[in-house]
């Protein structure tokens, strides 16, 4: 290394047992931050941002994207936690707890003189065989309502209050079972969230069909609209400027005034194709009408339309053009032509809601939607936030259930029966490399007792009850929160995905790995040259 500070004098390099120090110092900040906010009886943390923008969570992957890290070791662990979000939609906290864990216990026996490639490699057995114990212990999961709901329960408790967590499982449990098609991929698009700054967090809920941020634009439209044909279209209700730049040359203003009268009936022309639709199918009898644009429709085809009652909508958005059809049926229409009875949607309810200066249109009633809406209310910016942040995991939650086919138990039972399987198979492995196995099997437990510890137990007292229940029982048990014992996470409705367990086991044991084999950090960039 001498030849790096000969080329550059300005170059930190942290070598061998201080380089792991480093790594591990940095690890343990982490876990020291995170490990409070585990399992639903975990803390929060409040953000405060360089503008006084105030974020309140107990969610990991909010944290360390939010959280500004500096320490280089810090940010790739926090990078790892944060992927796992991406992936699964869960397990960031647990993910950071282990890693510090299987690090800090690495530690101990490197400190005795073991060299960390062996623990790596002891590291590497335990992983495979927590694998294999993974697919024994995973539970078949059918598309139940019932399962689906202790899912989705399980993850949004360690997010937001239980009051909360119970009035949205059930929200998002519906939501996906709204759009799920039997043999076809789930996609979370089709579940829109609108976010309205009214009443309280328990007022969230869900509407099956849509709801748009915007209104008629009339002030003689109908503002609300019973038994409606919906009409889906992104044609052109308005005076267009031609697409080149071109000039017309007039001899006189009779000649301009024939122009002028010939656009207008260009666009009349399409309007009233509409309104000879809506005669159509709603003459005889109570039936109403809503066309709702992705194109403008100017002031007079507004009031063409009013005049024979139908409520009109203009410049919706492309992403709600697409779940309207999914919602309400019907086809989306791109031309005159194609203006057909069956290319019409229906809704029982279409109506309009002022809040404020803001106007929503609720579209509900619609039979057999496949594109919904969740409709978050909060009385604040970071109550809304949060809310958003825990559907989205909730919602990856139930999906990953119903993809996956398989649910583990939680409560930490899953760790505590890989802890024991491992100090089993330890005694299987020969050599050095059994000291890594027995550091991997310690260091799961750091989720049991953070568990108990965050619900004000004994963590050791705890681990001793769960160890004997597991013996005594050969079933998985987890930690009671309310009373400290043992229970079966099971039976208590207390399940995990079986995607974030094993994505866990997979990304904490290769970066703990990783880092457990730097032996030298070098701050040797073009940057340190400078000056």
């Amino acid at each position: 290394m001498s030849a790096v500070s000969l080329l550059n004098p300005k170059a930190e390099i942290a070598r061998a047992s201080h380089s792991l120090a480093i790594n591990i110092s940095a690890a343990k900040g982490l876990q020291e931050i995170l490990k409070s906010n585990l399992g639903p009886k975990g803390t929060m943390k409040m953000l405060v941002s360089g503008s006084g923008d105030i974020k309140i969570t107990k969610d990991g992957n909010v944290l360390l994207h939010e959280m500004q890290i500096q320490h280089p070791t810090a940010s790739l662990i926090a990078r790892t936690a944060t992927a796992q979000d991406d992936v699964t939609g869960d397990g960031t906290t647990s993910s950071v707890l282990i890693i510090a864990e299987l690090l800090k216990q690495a530690d101990n026996y490197i400190g005795e003189g073991l060299h960390p490639r062996i623990i790596v490699e002891g590291f590497d057995l335990a992983r495979q065989k927590a694998l294999e114990v993974l697919e024994q212990v995973k539970v078949p999961c059918k598309v139940d309502r019932e399962v689906l709901t202790q899912v989705a329960r399980s993850s949004l408790q360690t997010k937001v209050t239980p009051e909360l967590a119970e009035h949205l499982t059930g929200v998002v449990v519906d939501a996906v079972l709204a759009i799920h098609e039997e043999g076809k991929p789930i996609d979370l698009f089709m579940v829109e969230m609108m976010e309205m700054m009214h009443k309280t967090e328990s007022d969230t809920k869900l509407v099956r069909g849509l709801v748009l941020d915007h209104g008629s634009r009339h002030p003689d439209m109908p503002k609300a609209v019973k038994d409606a044909f919906i009409l889906t279209a992104n044609i052109s209700l308005e005076y267009e400027k031609t697409e080149v730049n071109s000039g017309f040359f007039y001899k006189s203003a009779e000649e301009r005034e024939k122009l002028v009268a010939a656009e207008r009936a260009f666009t009349d022309e399409k309007v009233k194709k509409i309104i000879e639709l809506k005669k159509k199918v709603c003459d005889g009898n109570n039936k109403g009408f809503v066309l709702i644009n992705q194109k403008g429709i100017d002031p007079v085809s507004l009031d063409l339309l009013a005049a024979e009652g139908i409520m009109g909508m203009r410049r919706a958005k492309r992403r709600n053009m697409e779940r309207l059809t999914l919602a309400c049926g019907g086809v989306a229409v791109n031309s005159v032509d194609d203006l057909l009875p069956e290319n019409l949607g229906h809704a029982d309810d279409v109506y309009e809601h002022v809040l404020g200066e803001e106007k929503y249109t609720y579209i509900e009633g619609c039979k057999n939607p496949k594109s919904v809406t969740i409709l978050i209310k909060a009385p604040n910016k970071h109550s809304m936030v949060q809310i958003k942040d825990a559907i989205k995991d909730g919602l990856k939650a139930v999906v990953n259930a119903i993809e996956d086919k398989f649910i583990v138990p939680g409560a930490g039972a899953f760790e505590v029966a890989i802890s024991d399987a491992l100090t089993t198979y330890k005694e299987s492995v020969k050599g050095k490399a059994r000291l890594g196995v027995a550091a991997f099997a310690e260091a799961l437990l750091v989720v049991p007792k953070t568990l108990a510890q965050n619900a004000g137990h004994d963590q050791q007292s705890v681990l001793v009850e769960l160890h004997d229940a597991h013996v005594a029982t050969k079933k998985l048990v987890g930690v009671d929160l309310k009373t400290g014992g043992a229970l079966c996470p099971i039976e208590h409705g207390i399940l995990d995905n079986y995607r974030v367990k094993r994505q866990i086991i997979h990304s904490a044991t290769i970066i703990a790995s990783n880092l457990l084999l730097v032996d030298e950090i070098m701050r040797a960039g073009l940057s340190s040259l400078k000056g």
